[in-house]
């Protein structure tokens, strides 16, 4: 089996996942309004993906503790990804079809992240690996995705979407199964039990950091469901769309590739503040304008919003006990980032329909909260 540095071996999985993710998130919601799909059942089969991304993250990615475990769980799951992603093409129009296969697709690929996400973790506290720059590799990927697909929808139709995630799931699969030269073992020093769920969701500091973390990342739903379809309606071509999409991710990968000399001596809390207030002024200009110079500012601010608050998520989740880093990150995933988003992208899909683009104000207002929670150590 090829053996590769604990930098590549991660890196390099990130370039598969967010390839075929940079294909999903853009345009799964214009793929499904192309086969027929009313805005409200959009969200709700958007909202059943975040939601069963939750569900696979509170009930699996816990078990996955141990060191050991951080490498076969990736290769099963993405396997799986690869077989349910390809069952989209048989759903043929058919909503309850539809549900299905996101079901099964997001309960393959929902632990992904927090698990290559976890190893990243571990091979940091190692100091093998700087996690900014290694995660932006996933980003730089996501921009590649995105543009491609943005181009072969545009000459080719919207089947070329599910192709094309289907690429980025083979190729993160060829990579995904070779060995790092550093294989992770669990530490003498370390806890071997499994933290409960529950036990840590009693903790006051955990809840106000899901808060935080929730209401930040949760303003993106709308984004994330309708802002392709809100631009097309603009008048706004899909390959547009795709460079859009792609200078958002540009903004967020200049972030991560400067992590340390920005935020090396800035406190988590502080980092919270920036992304809060980033949230208020990028939606309310989302909500306020489609000119193009104005579209290109509120995804530069994708940096601030979405990349600032995710390096002091991983940098707290960093200072938890090592037992219960895993279950911090799958609560990360499984909460904020699953449960709240499926909530708010079903609202999304009710509000599109009622008040268009000016729903963008409710994403904006979820940043005024945020600014005021105060955030203590995990222990």
């Amino acid at each position: 089996m090829f053996r590769c540095s604990p930098f590549n071996w991660v890196s390099q999985y990130f370039i598969g996942f967010f390839f075929a993710y940079g294909v999903y998130l853009p345009f799964w919601a214009l793929w499904f309004e192309e086969q027929g799909v009313s805005p409200s059942d959009i969200g709700i089969l958007l909202g059943i993906g975040f939601a069963t991304r939750c569900v696979s993250n509170l009930l699996f990615t816990p078990r996955m503790h141990k060191a050991e475990q951080l490498l076969p769980a990736p290769r099963w799951l993405t396997l799986a990804s690869l077989i349910s992603c390809g069952l989209y093409a048989f759903t043929a129009g058919d909503f309850w079809l539809m549900a299905g296969a996101t079901v099964l697709f997001n309960l393959a690929c929902g632990p992904a992240v927090p698990l290559s996400d976890a190893l990243a973790n571990y091979y940091a506290k190692l100091k093998v690996l700087d996690y900014g720059k290694t995660r932006l590799w996933g980003s730089l990927s996501f921009i590649a995705g995105s543009t491609i697909v943005g181009y072969l929808v545009s000459g080719y139709g919207s089947d070329m979407i599910i192709y094309t995630a289907l690429f980025g799931i083979a190729m993160s699969m060829f990579f995904v199964m070779r060995n790092p030269t550093l294989m992770p073992v669990t530490q003498q020093h370390e806890s071997h039990e499994r933290p409960k769920l529950i036990a840590l969701l009693k903790n006051p500091s955990v809840i106000r950091f899901l808060i935080l973390v929730g209401l930040i990342q949760g303003s993106h739903a709308a984004f994330y469901s309708f802002s392709s379809i809100y631009w097309k309606e603009a008048g706004y071509q899909e390959s547009t769309i795709g460079y859009l999409w792609s200078l958002g991710v540009v903004a967020e990968v200049a972030i991560f590739a400067f992590s340390q000399r920005l935020f090396g001596g800035v406190t988590i809390a502080t980092m919270f503040k920036i992304a809060a207030l980033g949230v208020v002024v990028r939606w309310g200009m989302t909500a306020s304008t489609t000119d193009l110079f104005g579209l290109v500012v509120v995804q530069l601010l994708h940096g601030i919003t979405f990349a600032t608050a995710h390096i002091a998520a991983i940098r707290y989740i960093q200072k938890s006990p090592d037992n219960k880093m895993v279950a911090m990150q799958a609560l990360y995933n499984a909460l904020p980032l699953g449960a709240f988003i499926a909530l708010m992208t079903a609202v999304s899909g009710w509000a599109y329909e009622i008040w268009g683009g000016q729903l963008f104000w409710l994403m904006a207002l979820m940043g005024i909260p945020a600014l005021f929670i105060k955030l203590e150590k995990v222990k």
